[in-house]
């Protein structure tokens, strides 16, 4: 029975190497996929889903115009499963559209992406998901400063935490940290008030700190 996915994860924890190993599966056994992205995130190129690994590979873009469940008709296959990226910043409309690619097509959809902005408030897309979606799976990380759940993404800029701003603002490792909500909150700071780096020594974790995933 086809299902909508949404597969929700902190910064760096590993969604776009799921999407890649996913379709993969799919196509070693001549099940071909549909692969797509918004046309929001460009650090890799327009219409790439990367990994930080070093895999890439090509996908169909949405922008606002786009109608997904046309694209899914006018294809000149079957497809298998519809596999999209950075569903965040899907709007109301395309989680629509997915929903009905999934009842009235009945093709399997898994939409992978952010959960929560920096301010930790839902993106339109997320928000819609978690409504709509048939089932909800968490991709779990570390926080960068101790062993707990990375459940939120720390804006960096300069150096130090930032919490105002526009909720978009595409960037990588030099802009965002998984992390925790204790240090979320408070990241660990210097005297100059920048974020210190985390540390590769976690010998002085408590063990209040190290919980399981």
């Amino acid at each position: 029975m086809a299902q909508l996915y949404f597969k929700y994860g902190a910064m760096n924890s590993g969604k776009s190497i799921d999407i890649l190993k996913v379709a993969h599966n799919y196509e070693e056994q001549a099940k071909p996929v549909l692969l797509m992205t918004s046309h929001v995130d460009t650090r890799t190129g327009r219409g790439k889903i990367a990994s930080r690994i070093g895999i890439e590979r090509d996908a169909v873009v949405i922008d606002e115009e786009t109608d997904i469940v046309q694209i899914v008709k006018d294809l000149p296959h079957k497809i298998y499963c519809l596999i999209l990226d950075e569903a965040q910043f899907l709007s109301k409309k395309h989680v629509h559209q997915l929903a009905q690619v999934v009842d009235e097509l009945r093709i399997p959809v898994m939409a992978y992406g952010l959960k929560n902005d920096f301010q930790n408030n839902l993106f339109e897309g997320s928000r819609e998901l978690l409504l709509f979606a048939d089932k909800i799976e968490e991709i779990k990380t570390i926080c960068w400063f101790c062993p707990k759940k990375a459940t939120m993404n720390l804006r960096m800029a300069d150096g130090r935490p930032v919490y105002t701003g526009e909720q978009i603002q595409i960037g990588g490792n030099e802009s965002y940290w998984p992390v925790c909500r204790k240090h979320y909150l408070n990241p660990p700071l210097d005297e100059r008030g920048k974020v210190l780096a985390p540390s590769l020594d976690r010998s002085h974790v408590g063990s209040d700190e190290a919980d399981e995933l």
